[in-house]
């Protein structure tokens, strides 16, 4: 839980951080809007776009790492594990464990 907190607020704050780079007064006089122009030309379009990107798959690799751990998430099991799991807990006895076993086997 922690890597996650902390990778969460590391992503927060890198953002929020560039926002404010962005706004600074004084910043953007005279260079024109988000570094496209005043001498940065190219360079500074393309690390707009690098930048963007790895937000963008930054944001997609959490939303995965959130939801993977979850009920009907893509976790797939195989029968015979949900079956054994359901004997080890007690809710089916060992013949309905052998019946449904064997049902499966077939």
């Amino acid at each position: 839980m922690t890597l996650k907190f902390t990778t969460t607020a590391l992503a927060t704050s890198l953002a929020s951080s560039a926002a404010y780079a962005d706004s600074v007064d004084g910043w953007d006089r005279g260079f024109g809007h988000m570094a496209w122009g005043g001498g940065f030309g190219m360079f500074g379009g393309l690390m707009m776009l690098i930048f963007w990107g790895v937000i963008l798959a930054l944001i997609v690799m959490a939303v995965r790492w959130f939801t993977s751990g979850r009920p009907g998430g893509t976790q797939s099991t195989d029968a015979t594990d949900i079956l054994k799991s359901r004997f080890a807990s007690g809710e089916i006895d060992e013949d309905e464990f052998r019946k449904r076993k064997a049902a499966l086997e077939d």
